[in-house]
């Protein structure tokens, strides 16, 4: 009997990436026409600005399939909308917590301040980021589990014994 296994092929992580409309997409922009060279692995997702990003559109790019995530910013105080990656800043701080309590590892997910004129800096922290994420290998969150509305209604037999509470 022959073994046609495929052969072990280096692991490519799978890298989402929110970046400011202003600063980084920019710069990730000027990487790209100055040919810098950087992992074809990342997705970019544009957003108007970093303070934008819902926590929840991060844990779903993990849940939905990301081995990592990368959110970038204009710097601190270069903010098109004044104070937007404070916010950024504040929610990362309590979403890195969250996920370290899901037992998700801190490489996972990132935030860089880039300005517009870092297209350098763009090619680095992506490519940085990939090889960290290829060592640590693909991200397996547990299934979510999903609540069917039957579920929530009452049995039958509680229904009644709710029922004669009330009339008490």
């Amino acid at each position: 009997m022959s073994d046609n296994k495929m052969p072990n092929k280096p692991f490519t992580p799978r890298i989402v990436a929110f970046f400011c409309n202003w600063c980084t997409y920019t710069a990730a922009d000027l990487a790209g026409t100055a040919r810098m060279q950087y992992a074809p692995n990342v997705r970019v997702v544009r957003i108007m600005c970093s303070g934008r990003l819902d926590p929840q559109f991060v844990l779903s790019a993990l849940r939905e399939g990301a081995d990592g995530v990368l959110i970038g910013g204009c710097h601190p105080g270069d903010c098109h909308y004044q104070e937007g990656n404070y916010k950024t800043l504040r929610r990362f701080t309590l979403l890195k917590t969250f996920l370290r309590a899901m037992g998700v590892e801190d490489e996972r997910v990132r935030l860089e301040w880039i300005a517009a004129s870092e297209g350098e800096k763009v090619k680095n922290v992506i490519n940085d980021m990939t090889e960290k994420v290829r060592k640590l290998g693909p991200l397996h969150l547990e299934p979510r589990v999903l609540i069917h509305p039957e579920s929530l209604s009452p049995e039958p037999s509680d229904t009644s014994a709710m029922a004669q509470g009330e009339a008490s």
